[in-house]
């Protein structure tokens, strides 16, 4: 089995040959991502040549994005991704619509053996990530390899992702852990205790009903 397949079915594998260099072509077309003027129309071109078709209409990455491969990661429609996210697509990363992603987020497929005479040998396994549809994972969390995060889900900000997170729920913390779960009630809150007026409620309903066309 060749180490291509390897690292695909999380295997032990040991990066070499075209594994660097697509990686090398990625740093590449991220340089220049990262340091190209706001608004610059180019940019869209970069992120999708390094996503190849994988990346959904109206997704947006803020730079600085940072990544391995670029070609192992999938991202729905309108799925915004905030300034200094780090995806590390050894396996595959797959990333649904409507998704928010805030700052200094880090989605981790790679990991590395726990005994050190393994890891010297510079072997290391890749497994898959998966973030469903509308999930909000907030500033400065890691999500770690093989995890799912269901539709839904707020991940509160400084999180370690450890195990799959279910749909529907509010969780927060190192290891990340169910807090509650998603309610009607909540749609009647912006943040904690403060309620949404009347105009901000048909406003709100406005964008959905826009929505539905996009």
């Amino acid at each position: 089995m060749n180490q291509h397949k390897r690292q695909r079915e999380g295997l032990l594998y040991k990066s070499s040959g075209t594994m660097l260099i697509d990686r090398w072509k990625a740093r590449f077309l991220l340089r220049f991502y990262n340091n190209m003027l706001p608004f610059d129309m180019v940019r869209a071109t970069i992120i999708y040549k390094l996503l190849g078709i994988k990346a959904g209409p109206g997704a947006f990455f803020e730079p600085p994005f940072r990544c391995d491969y670029g070609k192992n990661i999938k991202v729905g429609k309108m799925t915004y991704i905030n300034t200094g996210c780090t995806i590390l697509d050894t396996n595959k990363v797959t990333i649904g619509e409507h998704v928010l992603i805030a700052p200094n987020v880090s989605i981790f497929a790679a990991g590395h053996p726990i005994d050190p005479k393994t890891r010297k040998t510079s072997y290391e396994y890749a497994l898959p990530v998966t973030i469903e549809d509308n999930v909000w994972i907030g500033g400065n969390s890691v999500i770690l390899p093989g995890v799912t995060i269901g539709k839904n889900s707020v991940i509160g900000a400084g999180s370690v992702v450890t195990k799959d997170i279910p749909e529907n729920v509010i969780a927060v913390g190192n290891p990340c852990r169910v807090v509650r779960e998603i309610t009607e009630e909540d749609k009647n809150y912006a943040y904690k205790k403060e309620k949404i007026d009347p105009i901000g409620k048909r406003k709100i309903k406005c964008l959905i009903r826009l929505q539905k066309f996009i």
